[in-house]
């Protein structure tokens, strides 16, 4: 092969790749915007599934604050926190704790806590358990997780905040400990956590559906 077809090779090899590479980023950019609405649609669906839509007048998506407490929420990076009003009224929070200590890894949780700190609901966002005894967390395994809607701080009490076999309340899944056990000991510090924090959540007014037209008109 002579400098001529070598030259034209490689000149051949680089406008393929850059075609690719432009395909693969157009495909990326097309998509995107669907991707990004996919995900706020299933993550709206599973707010209501705590809170729903009666409850509140607000932006759930919209109307967050930013938290960051390792002892309590289980990680070090922020929690997002949705934000319930009824007119000015706060409702309720549902916050986004990590469980870290379960058999598969950290278990991304949804807990929903209202106003007077009685849980309105707990949903698993993702996680690594095992298939067929820790996934029994999900709600399409079993009703186990809810098992925590109107339970609080005083029901039961703290001390009893615990799997059956720990001393407490909750039931545990047969051949799998682990996955119950951190996600009771999750909800638990997400309760501890609002007990302390609540007038804060609450603190700013509540943002409405229509907050950024508003504030885009005002420049």
């Amino acid at each position: 092969m002579n400098a001529r077809q070598i030259a034209f090779t490689g000149l051949f090899l680089f406008l393929f790749a850059a075609i690719g590479a432009g395909l693969v980023a157009f495909t990326y950019q097309s998509t995107k915007a669907r991707i990004a609405a996919n995900e706020q649609a299933v993550l709206l669906r599973n707010l209501h599934q705590i809170i729903s839509p009666e409850r509140h007048d607000n932006d759930l998506l919209k109307d967050t604050v930013e938290v960051r407490d390792p002892a309590f929420l289980g990680t070090h990076e922020e929690v997002t926190v949705y934000r319930a009003f009824m007119g000015e009224q706060p409702v309720a929070v549902v916050m986004t704790p990590i469980a870290p200590d379960g058999y598969g890894g950290a278990i991304k949780l949804l807990v929903g806590i209202d106003v007077n700190g009685r849980l309105m609901g707990v949903r698993v966002l993702s996680h690594h358990e095992t298939p067929g005894l820790g996934d029994r967390i999900e709600t399409e395994r079993s009703d186990w997780i809810l098992g925590f809607t109107g339970r609080s701080l005083n029901d039961p009490p703290e001390s009893k905040w615990a799997v059956k076999r720990d001393g407490g309340v909750f039931d545990q899944f047969t051949g799998a400990t682990i996955t119950p056990r951190a996600v009771v000991r999750a909800v638990k510090r997400c309760l501890l956590y609002f007990r302390e924090h609540r007038e804060e959540l609450f603190a700013r007014p509540p943002r409405t559906v229509g907050d950024d037209e508003e504030a885009d008109e005002d420049g």
